[in-house]
């Protein structure tokens, strides 16, 4: 189970950004027009269709205007995005700690995508000091909104005891959530523990199904777990 670990590692490398609007709905016009009316989400919108070049040619600076005007409205998915854009140093300047202060701004109101980014950036110590207890805390709570990333990241900390006391049916559990969603990932994680029996009574099975379903959507490690077939 230690490439689990070295997976959680490079999962948590992946901040979310967040779908701003809906871009077959919503033209550029109309979200440029909200927008300069003061409105937040059209603001967030606007934002959105720089960053993709929708309507418009693509701008990361023009979204960073926007997406702040959204963000010190209190609008929780453009303060994920600011945070993302700070950490990526995408028209603007890098700076984990602006990531971290924008980031928190939105997990605090209950995002889920925004709650699992600070749970990255606790766990690899980016812009604050890497902190498991923490980690664990966050993704938690972007775990039980569902979050399928945040799920399988829930069951790998559990699996390792990162920020937790260690339980491997916590671990199977969360695996289990999700793998259930599709995520290949989670199908990987849950099909390490059928194969190994942790926390549930070894399958070999089963974990030959769940390889195979993690491995067809491209997961290197379930390709490599397959081998032993």
């Amino acid at each position: 189970m230690k490439k689990v670990l070295k997976l959680l590692s490079m999962f948590f490398v992946v901040i979310l950004f967040v779908s701003y609007c809906n871009a077959e709905v919503v033209t550029f016009e109309q979200c440029k027009k909200s927008a300069e009316q003061g409105n937040a989400n059209g603001q967030y919108c606007l934002g959105g269709m720089y960053y993709y070049g929708k309507g418009v040619e693509k701008d990361y600076k023009k979204a960073v205007e926007w997406f702040t005007k959204s963000a010190e409205q209190g609008d929780a998915g453009a303060q994920n995005n600011l945070g993302f854009m700070y950490k990526n140093g995408l028209g603007v300047e890098k700076d984990y700690k602006k990531a971290v202060e924008w980031f928190t701004k939105s997990a605090e109101q209950g995002n889920a995508n925004a709650q699992f980014n600070m749970a990255s950036m606790y766990f690899l110590g980016t812009g604050v000091e890497m902190d498991d207890d923490k980690a664990f805390e966050w993704v938690k709570k972007s775990a039980e909104q569902g979050d399928a990333g945040a799920q399988f990241s829930l069951g790998t900390q559990y699996l390792q005891g990162l920020g937790v006391e260690k339980d491997y049916k916590k671990a199977v559990e969360w695996f289990a959530k999700s793998a259930e969603q599709g995520n290949a990932n989670g199908q990987y994680g849950l099909g390490g523990m059928y194969y190994y029996g942790k926390g549930v009574a070894r399958d070999s099975d089963k974990a030959y199904l769940l390889f195979k379903l993690s491995a067809e959507q491209g997961n290197a490690d379930a390709k490599e777990a397959l081998k032993r077939y």
